[in-house]
């Protein structure tokens, strides 16, 4: 059975859902070095900090919750700390300490940690507190518009109560001031994945969303010869087996999700993904993953930013997984009070309830690396070494809102630029944020104006280059 490379990315049978790269379809001079594995990134990020070690006036001595204790990272070195629970991934794991952005006067701490996270860019107008923009393309965008086929646009998902601090989704912008509008139910960005340009014909969305078919039913027949093809090994066999059981185990997921009632409701409701309660913010957020699984896998796209609540985060109540009960709101936790400042009354325990907080977001980041970690890849490796993805932070810590020593735990290597398995601790003086993003959109592929590795996004007046300590 011959197949081009356009038909397998651009999907069977009038569907935007290709399939993951397949050995026997590529021409033979390209197997051996596995030149459609591209790499992508996907950004996920929470708000208000992490509970690391640190002295408040609320509590006094908070002991260290976060990040591993020094040296090589071992399962012993992750033991009780939030990262920990990312443990069966430390090989392809590179935790990076000192990560410190600029003091631009966003006029609070939200707006420049939220608006700068992915822009390394001051505000449009100083002062504005939380009605800022930020001054600047954001990295994911920049990696869709430059490396995506036809330019598309990469995939923004939010998940959370809309509204708010910051006005809801607010990390992903496409110029200066101008902020991308995010994927809020997990069935749209479905629905962004299956029926884009040249996707489903009306008829053929009728019958997804009517009758649940799915899009492995609609190309049935294609897909029965594809896999009667004696081109493909037996890997291509598992990783096809594998992206066709995944697609049909998100849709099951999806329905699961909506209205039990009817498959049409899912164009209207989905009851989690518009929740205060973390248990269901955190379940749209890995129905989101697992579209962006397949994205990746795909080639539909070569960047995803998921955003877990609103500016501040001010609104969703994580449940305490040794009760089942709903803690206080997060914001409130991260500020050890019960209010959005330090006027309220001192949260007792504050530091473990954030500390559990992070524990739920280490979870859910080990989903994805779950998910992709599944896809073998043809010259050997998986799915998730091909690319990075990055679980990030606005802020430091709680209740400060520090600018400095903000997380970012990264994993995979992105076919080998980055370096794997370690604890890496930046210049603890210097301002080294905007060089992270320069050295991960290299690792992806982007370029700078004079045609080398990134080296120059973001704002010119921060210091500029590589985190070359992360390099392999």
């Amino acid at each position: 059975m011959k197949l081009s490379r356009r038909l397998v990315l651009k999907g069977v049978g009038g569907c935007a859902l290709g399939l993951p790269l397949l050995e026997g379809l590529l021409p033979g001079r390209a197997r051996a070095a596995d030149a459609g594995a591209l790499p992508f990134a996907i950004f996920f990020r929470q708000a208000n900090g992490v509970a690391s070690a640190q002295t408040t006036s609320e509590l006094g001595q908070e002991p260290e919750r976060f990040w591993p204790a020094p040296g090589a990272l071992t399962p012993a070195s992750v033991a009780g700390r939030a990262v920990g629970e990312l443990v069966a991934h430390l090989p392809h794991l590179l935790l990076v300490r000192n990560v410190n952005m600029q003091s631009f006067d966003y006029g609070d701490g939200h707006a420049w940690g939220a608006l700068q996270g992915l822009t390394a860019r001051g505000p449009v107008v100083a002062g504005a507190g939380g009605s800022s923009e930020a001054a600047g393309e954001s990295l994911d965008h920049r990696i869709g518009r430059e490396l995506n086929p036809q330019g598309r646009d990469s995939l923004f998902c939010y998940a959370g109560r809309s509204g708010g601090w910051l006005g809801g989704p607010c990390i992903s912008y496409r110029s200066s001031g101008v902020r991308r509008a995010a994927l809020h139910n997990p069935w749209t960005t479905y629905q962004t994945l299956v029926g884009g340009a040249g996707g489903l014909s009306p008829e053929a969305r009728e019958q997804l969303l009517v009758r649940q078919r799915s899009v492995n039913d609609l190309v049935r027949e294609q897909l029965q010869a594809l896999r009667a093809s004696p081109a493909l090994s037996g890997s291509d066999r598992q990783r096809l087996e594998l992206h066709l059981a995944s697609v049909r185990d998100l849709e099951v997921a999806l329905s699961c999700q909506a209205s039990a009632d009817e498959a049409r409701r899912l164009e209207v409701e989905a009851p989690g993904y518009d929740s205060t309660d973390g248990d269901e913010v955190l379940a749209t957020a890995r129905l989101h993953m697992d579209v962006a699984v397949l994205a990746v896998a795909c080639g539909y796209t070569r960047s995803v930013a998921i955003q877990v609540g609103q500016g501040n985060d001010g609104s969703t109540r994580y449940r305490d997984p040794d009760t089942g009960a709903l803690m206080e709101n997060y914001h409130y936790i991260s500020h050890r009070r019960v209010s959005h400042d330090s006027s309220g009354a001192v949260i007792a325990g504050a530091d473990l309830l954030h500390h559990k907080v992070d524990l739920q977001f280490a979870r859910t980041f080990k989903h994805l690396l779950d998910r992709l970690a599944a896809y073998p890849m043809p010259g050997g490796g998986t799915l998730l070494q091909q690319g990075v993805c990055a679980w990030y932070n606005d802020n430091g810590n709680g209740p400060a809102h520090s600018n400095r020593d903000v997380p970012w735990v990264l994993a995979g290597s992105a076919n080998g630029f980055l370096g794997q398995g370690a604890y890496v601790q930046l210049t603890k003086t210097a301002l080294t944020h905007r060089k992270l993003l320069n050295t991960l959109g290299a690792a992806v592929g982007l370029r700078n104006a004079g045609g080398g590795p990134l080296d120059d996004f973001g704002d010119p007046s921060l210091p500029g280059g590589l985190a070359t300590e992360l390099l392999v």
